[in-house]
């Protein structure tokens, strides 16, 4: 069982208790993104495993009727045992997913596995016409030339600033500079493309940018953040704009939850009030 302060974090250890709590968000006017926690698997039944755990997610996403998507971490699907085996098990959940209407993100994951996973994005959105996400990330040194790439493909392209310490030969590595390449990077996309943009940041200064860009070119955008952050301003904003939580669940919340607290001291406040009732 989850402890309440890990619960703000996590939603709860099977698919069910995710799918109510997206039913919550979608009447706060939030849309879910589920994640089934769990990533690195070094052989391949653990793998196939969480892959046939989202082929039967998506099913209860479609039978459900909430406004929720999911979200797919390669190395949890096979990449780390072999690229064949993450290429054929994300086939397997894009296809039944764009059979039952529901939408997957590909997360990115570190630098070495950026080339095969924008690879099965570009294949895969082209044969299901845009059902398909995939994640970039600011802090890559790399990533203007892939926005270029992915700009006349259909399907969606979400921006985050990048969690992973990557070489500095080919990463930024100072706030200021990954914070200057986001909004260069913001800026290339909603001038070059067409719409699918989503915008994977809690730095309101990020978010302002992103909607004067929105003001100036006219195009579509949305919203991503994660579970127990700045909900409330989630909240806010769907009522202006479209605002998507990034929902993890599963029995691997434990170091998920650690992650979180780690990186953000304002996280740990939030954990410590929650502690003590404040």
């Amino acid at each position: 069982m989850i402890p309440p302060i890990a619960s703000n974090f996590v939603a709860g250890e099977d698919p069910e208790t995710a799918l109510e709590h997206v039913q919550e968000l979608n009447e706060e006017g939030v849309k879910g993104i589920l994640n089934l926690l769990g990533e690195h698997y070094h052989e391949r039944p653990p793998a196939d495993a969480d892959a046939d755990a989202y082929v039967a997610l998506v099913e209860a996403i479609g039978e459900s009727g909430v406004d929720a998507c999911v979200s797919v971490k390669p190395s949890q699907i096979g990449l780390d045992v072999g690229d064949e085996v993450f290429e054929e098990n994300l086939a397997r959940i894009v296809d039944g997913a764009a059979d039952r209407d529901v939408f997957v993100w590909v997360d990115m994951e570190d630098h070495t596995t950026t080339d095969v996973t924008l690879d099965a994005y570009e294949r895969l959105t082209r044969e299901t016409d845009g059902m398909v996400g995939v994640c970039v990330q600011a802090n890559l040194k790399r990533t203007a030339d892939d926005l270029e790439r992915l700009a006349p493909l259909p399907g969606k392209v979400r921006l985050v600033k990048g969690a992973y310490d990557e070489p500095k030969d080919i990463a930024y590595k100072k706030k200021s500079e990954v914070d200057r390449a986001y909004r260069e990077y913001l800026e290339l996309m909603f001038r070059e493309f067409e719409g699918g943009i989503a915008v994977g940041s809690h730095d309101p200064k990020m978010i302002d940018h992103a909607r004067d860009l929105h003001e100036e070119h006219g195009t579509d955008f949305e919203i991503q953040m994660l579970m127990g952050v700045r909900e409330s301003t989630q909240f806010d904003l769907a009522d202006e704009y479209e605002v998507w939580q990034y929902i993890p669940y599963g029995s691997k919340w434990f170091s998920y939850f650690y992650r979180r607290i780690r990186e953000r001291k304002e996280n740990a406040l939030f954990a410590l009030r929650a502690v003590v009732g404040n």
